[in-house]
């Protein structure tokens, strides 16, 4: 680690172990609020600071995504060392909320009232994000490229206050079908799926994608985040006789969904989404044999995918690794996800010439034109639009090889 630490990494790092100690848990959000327009907002501090929150599963069922904090902890550590945005420091407070919602409401809550944040950026999982969405829209907080892909997300008329960040799910779900239907039209289709609005909204996707065709889909399984294992659920899904798998699942199921596939030695082939697709964090501990195979879509460059060895993104991006955040793993995806949001966000910060009001940064997060941080791949741009609150328009498919990610026959599909 480095020997000189800044104040934000302190800060951050404080706020993160003091959350977890925490006990108390809130209830539930209220539904959903009537729509409200973006006026009135949170005014950005009155100190030096641009006060920015966030949440985190530091701890419990997707904890593999903590490292996506810790990054961009890091990140913004250098960017205030190398002088800020506008001349202010970028003062990101990261709390743990467990990947539980009614602790991702308690933890916003504290972010907004007590350390007044104007926006909260980049937060983890669908369940949380959306049990703290009605809060937020309520003070008038931005609620700043959410770690998600769900649908929900891209509702500016409806839900001005939020926007997401990764590629749709539903469309993510459209293009598994398309593969499917395009290379195994007469497949027969198992689906494990997280029993939330992650898991739900990507399934969707699927079927709707199959069209006609959703009665390929022969079995289908959910769990919770807080079973112990999926185990059971993979032999059930086995026992259909599927010959095609689609694993919707955060990194620690997906793991075990990829062991146990391979375990019982069910010759299938195995779609995995995009967030779990992980070398390090998901394929390593499942083993890279038991990967070998795996179908997955993607927008970022894979750091295990030697054909980016010489590329000067990477290598940009390798360096920040080894000098601000050595304890990081090279090999996890997530870490390259977190580094292009992070870029993103100062994109955002740069275009709102002063102000960082919560009004004016949810104006320029809808601003976006043509936007290309180095990591992502080539031909893929950031696009935004106050009627138009994806992202992407593009993806790829891509299969894993044993060793990194490949493209597949160089396909591209459109996430519009």
């Amino acid at each position: 680690m480095r020997n000189t630490k800044s104040w934000l990494m302190v800060s951050v790092i404080a706020a993160w172990m003091g959350a977890s100690c925490s006990k108390s848990e809130p209830k539930q959000a209220a539904q959903e609020p009537a729509k409200t327009e973006p006026q009135a907002a949170q005014e950005a501090p009155k100190d030096d600071a641009i006060k920015l929150g966030q949440v985190m599963p530091y701890s419990g069922p997707a904890s593999a995504y903590g490292t996506i904090g810790k990054l961009q902890a890091a990140f913004f550590a250098k960017v205030n060392r190398e002088g800020g945005i506008g001349g202010k420091q970028v003062k990101l407070i990261s709390m743990d909320d467990g990947y539980s919602p009614p602790r991702a409401v308690e933890q916003v809550r504290r972010l907004v009232e007590q350390d007044q944040v104007v926006a909260v950026f980049n937060a983890v999982g669908t369940p949380s994000n959306t049990s703290v969405r009605p809060y937020l829209h309520e003070k008038h907080v931005a609620q700043l490229f959410v770690a998600t892909g769900a649908s929900k997300w891209a509702d500016p008329q409806k839900f001005p206050w939020t926007i997401g960040f990764n590629p749709s799910y539903r469309v993510e779900g459209r293009t598994y079908a398309e593969h499917i239907l395009k290379t195994k039209p007469k497949a027969k289709i198992a689906v494990l799926y997280q029993g939330d609005d992650f898991g739900k909204d990507i399934l969707a996707g699927l079927k709707e994608g199959l069209g006609d065709k959703e009665k390929m889909i022969v079995s289908e399984h959910s769990y919770e985040t807080s079973d112990p294992t999926i185990d059971s659920q993979i032999v059930s899904l086995k026992e259909s006789k599927a010959d095609v798998v689609v694993l919707i699942t955060t990194p620690k199921f997906g793991a075990q969904a990829i062991r146990k596939i391979d375990d019982l030695g069910w010759q299938s082939t195995r779609y995995i989404v995009n967030v779990s697709s992980s070398i390090g964090s998901v394929l390593m501990p499942a083993g890279l044999d038991k990967a070998k195979g795996l179908i997955t879509s993607q927008y970022i460059k894979d750091p295990n995918d030697k054909g980016w060895a010489d590329d000067a993104a990477m290598k940009a991006w390798f360096a920040f690794m080894k000098t601000e955040y050595p304890d990081g793993d090279v090999r996890d995806g997530s870490n390259a996800y977190a580094y292009v949001a992070a870029q993103t966000l100062v994109k955002v910060l740069e275009q709102c010439k002063g102000d960082y009001s919560s009004k004016n940064l949810m104006a320029q997060a809808a601003s976006l034109k043509n936007f290309a941080p180095g990591l992502l791949l080539p031909g893929i741009e950031i696009n935004t639009a106050p009627d138009d609150f994806e992202l992407f328009d593009k993806m790829q498919l891509a299969t894993f090889e044993g060793e990194s990610w490949k493209v597949l026959e160089q396909t591209t599909v459109s996430a519009k």
